[in-house]
């Protein structure tokens, strides 16, 4: 009898065991949140008694991982009673938010602090009351926040007499997007300088020609009404690179610079970029190698450059966060190393993942400016990679991104993370063309004035057109390009027309060598200049657009107009002739019909972001 009490005993302890096992150790918890009407995108999972969370992707779906000693989760979104779920012995938690009904009884008032410093927008503290149902109470407390975009201002009208030319750096950066999503899934309007209209509207694929010839990029272009302004017109240019399989692709030399400083250790920073870059890994080839190096208060490298995709995975996986930033440092290794593991004929870049948040060495932008312009010299490319907020420094990795021939993403979720690093793949690692700068000269015949939308921080001045030592931006695999101009047609009356001045420049539409044929049916010429990516002197062609409106205009051209719009509306854009409902409402109407190729879902989610901004706005 002795021997069974002895065994019970026994099998109760190493229960115990396991209870204890799985309630304190870390695990990972996936899931689905959702609402009576479906799933519940950007809604907020955190882990009760820390800053660690997450966000559910568009289908509601999330994953979180949980350490040791925690066992509840918190989910949270903007409108609907917070749920809070025990984990317990549970590895999937999958949870239904109610509307919260009483949330009209809660008032919650909110004073930013920010200021402008030195031509950066800061973010500075909030401050919050909360008044407590059925009481008289207030609870006031201050959220530190240092979140900085650089200031720009709105291009304005230019009149074609004075200025025919416009110049301007291509821009393929897809940052300015997933931030706005970021702000909006948390209930917030986003600040003005975190919008960069380029940027949101090159955040989508769009249906424009493949390259045919001896350039390796084909253009599109398009000439209708604008959606903003019914007595403007719009120009639509676009570029698609070439694509290329992934197996045709050059061999690839990477450094991951991976942030490990304090200010990492977040759920949406740290553990969210070793998932993303984990991706990465999961999709290079055998001849590609991989490098690590990391900085906290000082730099260091963690993996010698390798193709072993399980030491890659592995060295990924013990990083953990602490110490101050310097970020110096760290890039002036991280090009070392690259220099040292360089490959001719090659793709050389460094990654670097961060919230740009550098504190420690060479830290202000000028600083980081002259060290990535005398680095890229090299002949290694740059990629930025954006994390967290709070601290999350926008405009120092704008520039760095900008000045190391590289490209600029923010990863807000572990969504954002494979479409860059996994789907988009190809155009995120690897230069089709380098110093990509477009030059438009319009005809006076027609147009009385333009503005070019967005790329407030890429305009060129005339001369720089033909300067092969002047940077510009570069295109990758498979990237499409758009720019849109709002046109003033000559003959309409409109309170955004410049004054005009009788010593306009003579160029190819205002001499008298041109036909009267080519005058009268030329809208504008467009002139590109490229590099290829080891090159030094750039490729010169050019495209016609002529003056036929067309009324029954594509998907992409429907499409950028909303995207654009849309942006405008965040940017209280002074050029906006209408008001902002009757803009919400134009997008909300015109939007779903240039959807139908809409595979992974980005224009639905476009949608649903233009009815949460239009909600916060009420």
């Amino acid at each position: 009898m002795k021997i069974y009490n002895y065994i019970f005993t026994m099998l109760l302890f190493l229960g115990a065991l396991c209870i204890s096992d799985v309630a304190f150790s870390q695990r990972t918890i996936t899931g689905t949140v959702t609402s009576v009407e479906g799933a519940l995108p950007g809604a907020t999972i955190q882990i009760k008694g820390t800053t660690q969370g997450t966000q559910s992707d568009m289908e509601g779906k999330y994953s979180i991982t949980v350490p040791e000693g925690h066992n509840v989760l918190v989910f949270r979104f903007v409108g609907f009673k917070d749920v809070e779920e025990t984990i317990g012995d549970r590895s999937v938690i999958d949870v239904t938010l109610v509307e919260d009904a009483g949330l009209s009884e809660v008032v919650v008032t909110q004073q930013s602090l920010a200021g402008r410093i030195a031509g950066v927008q800061l973010r500075g503290k909030k401050k919050k009351s909360i008044r407590i149902r059925g009481t008289s109470s207030n609870y006031s407390y201050q959220e530190p926040n240092t979140e900085s975009y650089a200031a720009k201002e709105e291009n304005s009208f230019h009149s074609v007499a004075q200025n025919p030319l416009s110049t301007f750096s291509i821009d393929v950066d897809k940052a300015s997007y997933s931030n706005v999503r970021r702000f909006l899934n948390d209930g917030e309007m986003p600040p003005k300088d975190a919008v960069r209209v380029e940027e949101m509207i090159n955040y989508f694929n769009y249906d424009y020609k493949e390259p045919t010839g001896e350039h390796p990029f084909g253009v599109t272009t398009e000439y209708g009404n604008c959606a903003w302004n019914k007595d403007h017109k719009l120009v639509l240019v676009g570029l698609q690179a070439k694509k290329i399989k992934k197996d045709n692709l050059p061999n690839s030399n990477l450094v991951f610079l991976v942030d490990v400083s304090g200010s990492m250790s977040s759920e949406n920073k740290l553990p969210l970029l070793k998932k993303g870059l984990t991706e990465l890994v999961k999709e290079l080839r055998d001849k590609d190698r991989v490098s690590i190096v990391v900085y906290a208060g000082a730099a260091g490298v963690v993996l010698p450059s390798t193709s072993d995709k399980k030491k890659i995975i592995e060295s990924l996986n013990n990083l953990e966060a602490g110490g101050s930033t310097a970020g110096g440092e760290g890039i002036k290794l991280a090009y070392k190393i690259a220099k040292e593991n360089f490959i001719k004929d090659g793709t050389n870049r460094v990654i670097l993942c961060t919230d740009g948040d550098f504190n420690v060495g060479a830290s202000s932008d000028g600083d980081m400016k002259r060290l990535i312009e005398k680095e890229r010299e090299s002949g290694i490319f740059l990629t930025c990679l954006g994390f967290g907020m709070g601290n999350y420094k926008d405009s120092k990795l704008e520039m760095l991104a900008d000045k190391g021939n590289g490209n600029y993403g923010y990863i807000d979720d572990f969504q954002e993370a494979r479409k860059m690093l996994v789907t988009e793949f190809s155009g995120t690692l690897f230069t089709l063309a380098k110093d990509v700068k477009i030059q438009i000269e319009f005809n006076p015949n027609y147009v009385a004035a333009y503005r070019l939308v967005g790329y407030e921080n890429r305009l060129l001045n005339e001369e720089d057109f033909d300067d092969d030592t002047k940077d510009a931006g570069e295109i990758g695999v498979g990237h499409s390009v758009t720019a849109l101009y709002e046109i003033i047609p000559v003959g309409v009356k409109s309170d955004f027309l410049p004054k005009e001045d009788k010593n306009g420049k003579k160029l190819k539409y205002q001499t008298s060598e041109v036909s009267e044929a080519a005058g009268s049916q030329e809208l504008m010429t467009v002139k590109f200049r490229y590099k290829q990516p080891n090159g030094d002197k750039s490729t010169k062609f050019e495209e016609v657009v002529m003056n036929e409106i067309q009324t029954n205009n594509s998907e992409n051209f429907l499409w950028t107009n909303a995207v654009a719009m849309f942006g405008m509306i965040l940017t209280d854009s002074k050029y906006k002739k209408e008001k902002d409902k009757d803009l919400y409402e134009w997008i909300l109407e015109n939007a779903p019909n240039a959807k139908s190729n809409d595979e992974e879902g980005y224009r639905g989610e476009f949608i649903r972001l233009v009815k949460t901004a239009k909600s916060l706005k009420k």
